[in-house]
């Protein structure tokens, strides 16, 4: 749930392709050119493993001039990053750089709020503000929302999903119900959704670089400052009558005014509200997608359904939600005989590493019954995915109720579209008839 990192387009606009030869200590190996490609281009953003593969195989430490920066694909590479404190998650600034100058005005004050954002501070600093939240995003708190969910599931499909008839489960269902329970878990009152989540949306815009023009900044840096002044007033009201949510939970802690600040509190807020529903929304999407397209896997999962936890991990792995997470090198440092020099950009392409055939066996299969081996689908460390167990838990609520109750789910064609993003792996609809 909780976005790992942030580019635009603009910032990775290509330059000239490099072409490299594999060799060998005796010299120069008959081996295939290696010819590096735009991770933008339409073709490797529909399907990007082959060539992530061949990245990694190329060299798991790779600087791409085409990127102007580092592009980390092997799985105990991208793990030493996550580890090494040399490697900063402070991004606030690119996104800034990237605004255009008409646009500035209205940057000031949205930025501030960015950089309260716990994802995008380093330790100490992250982890004081994120125990702020620990303990209501446990596994044991958020399983209280299991059975709100599968009810809540079962009654958007009702009125989305007739057995028969054709629809898109993106629609139906993948987007409009993890946002649901997380308003509700957030404590937004239904009458305030539609502005609540239009304001997530554009917030989505800027930090996920789908804003590329002024009017759009523009937009996007206003909603953001809108859907803080939004959540102050909530905390204030909660604070003056608790309910059963997140907000009144983390106030009735009494850490908000000591250890963090009201106004690091609602700056946090806004990015559980921005987080709480876009990984998960393409996590149940990419878990049915495959398994519709292996009906052998699907069987096993109506035969077990145990195995829906299972069969969300492994796309997790194979082809989950964030294709990689962006950080920046604080200070001089080393990695596999390369010197990543101090504000040097790095990609942790996890969406490589969780691939990487020195850690997984027959790692481009879809295995349900796969042990070992940590995939990094919700990163690792000190940033792994907040949100994580709340994700989980709708995943599998919405996964388990469509594969249980509608036994003649199919897909209704066999080609799909992706979103165009450095980030995110995101389809633009599932057809399927139900």
């Amino acid at each position: 749930m909780t976005p790992t990192a942030t580019t635009t387009a603009a910032s990775t606009a290509p330059a000239t392709p490099a072409a490299t030869t594999a060799t060998t200590a005796s010299g120069p190996a008959p081996a295939a050119r290696f010819t590096e490609r735009y991770l933008l281009d339409p073709a490797v953003n529909a399907d990007p493993y082959g060539y992530l593969n061949a990245l990694r195989d190329h060299a798991p430490v790779h600087w791409s001039p085409m990127h102007r920066a580092w592009l980390v694909t092997g799985h105990e590479q991208v793990m030493r990053c996550l580890r090494d404190p040399a490697v900063s998650a402070d991004r606030v600034r690119p996104l800034m750089d990237a605004v255009p100058q008409g646009a500035r005005d209205d940057a000031e004050r949205a930025f501030a709020i960015l950089s309260r954002w716990m994802v995008f501070n380093d330790p100490p600093q992250h982890r004081r503000l994120r125990q702020v939240f620990q303990e209501q995003f446990a596994a044991r708190a958020v399983a209280r929302y299991g059975a709100f969910t599968e009810r809540a599931t079962r009654a958007m499909l009702n009125r989305r999903a007739a057995p028969g008839r054709s629809g898109d489960i993106a629609a139906d269902i993948a987007r409009p119900l993890p946002a649901l329970v997380f308003a509700r878990w957030l404590g937004v009152p239904q009458a305030h959704a539609p502005s609540f989540w239009y304001w997530n949306a554009r917030v989505g815009d800027l930090v996920l670089g789908a804003a590329q023009e002024e009017r759009e900044y523009r937009t996007s840096l206003q909603s953001l400052v809108s859907l803080e002044d939004y959540l102050a007033g909530l905390v204030a009201e909660r604070r003056a009558e608790p309910k059963d949510d997140l907000i009144s939970s983390v106030l009735a802690g009494g850490r908000i005014g000591d250890g963090v600040s009201e106004e690091e509190f609602v700056g946090m807020l806004t990015q559980m509200a921005f987080a709480g529903g876009e990984t998960t929304s393409n996590l149940i999407a990419n878990t049915l997608l495959a398994l519709l397209r292996r009906p052998d896997q699907l069987r096993a999962v109506r035969e077990e359904p145990e195995l829906v936890a299972a069969a969300v991990e492994e796309t997790l792995r194979l082809d989950g939600p964030s294709k990689m997470s962006i950080r920046t090198a604080a200070r001089d440092t080393g990695l596999d005989g390369h010197t990543l020099r101090a504000g040097d950009r790095i990609f942790l392409v996890t969406a490589a590493a969780n691939r990487d055939p020195a850690r997984f066996p027959d790692p481009d299969a879809f295995d349900l019954r796969r042990t070992g081996g940590t995939h990094l689908g919700f990163g690792f460390g000190a940033h792994f995915c907040i949100g994580a167990a709340l994700a989980r838990l709708v995943a599998c609520a919405v996964v388990g109720v469509l594969v249980r109750d509608y036994p003649d789910l199919r897909l209704d064609g066999t080609r799909h579209t992706w979103q165009l993003s450095l980030l995110n792996r995101s389809l633009t609809a599932l057809p399927v008839r139900y």
